[in-house]
């Protein structure tokens, strides 16, 4: 049994597979665009890094968008960053539809209300550790409420269920950074770079049993 992290040449592959290797025992950590690979894993990471229509594009040129729908519904099943936004309907970015997993939109941080606790302004993209509230989930086991996970993003998604919504974090106005439904756990933040807790959340996803 493998775990599969997907390869469409947009993810920050070499740090997800490395992480992952380092907390996954005897099991095997497989990066691959073969789709084949992709339905005979036991569990797939689906990362992404870059802008959001580049990542629907090459998703949809390297034959796996069937790959990560299928995994979706039958694996267990990780989602970082642009891997992410993507299970939701559509981003702002670019104006591209994603696969519709979630419903919700990807949207970019207001410019409006981008103001720390002091009025200073926030930069975006939104770069940097930051707090991560948790709502109940296996993956967060080990981990304290508000600890602190590496985020680079400048998008995020909004309207989101708040039935799927499995953390928050706060950038001038909050927003959602992990969502979760049955097999599926998808976070904004970049585990792989996220120290101690972030080695943690990929030791719960390669024991989860959804």
């Amino acid at each position: 049994m493998t775990i599969a992290v997907i390869d469409y040449g947009m993810g920050n592959l070499r740090s997800v597979s490395k992480a992952l290797e380092h907390v996954a025992g005897a099991t095997p950590v497989v990066v691959t665009a073969d789709p084949l690979v992709v339905a005979a894993a036991e569990r797939v990471v689906f990362p992404g890094q870059g802008a959001m229509p580049d990542c629907m594009r090459e998703l949809e040129l390297r034959g796996l968008r069937q790959a990560v729908l299928q995994a979706a519904r039958d694996k267990p099943f990780l989602g970082i960053c642009v891997g992410e936004q993507m299970l939701f309907e559509r981003s702002e970015e670019g104006d591209v539809p994603g696969l519709a997993i979630f419903p919700g939109v990807v949207r970019r941080f207001p410019d409006e209300k981008m103001f720390d606790v002091r009025g200073e302004r926030l930069k975006v993209p939104h770069m940097g550790w930051n707090e991560v509230w948790q709502k109940p989930h296996a993956l967060w086991s080990g981990i304290a409420d508000g600890a602190r996970f590496y985020f680079v993003h400048s998008y995020c998604a909004q309207q989101v269920d708040p039935a799927l919504c499995a953390g928050t974090t706060e950038y001038g106005v909050p927003f959602t950074c992990a969502v979760a439904r049955a097999n599926i756990f998808a976070v904004q933040f970049h585990p792989e770079k996220s120290a101690r807790d972030g080695l943690q959340l990929l030791k719960n996803f390669v024991e989860w049993r959804p």
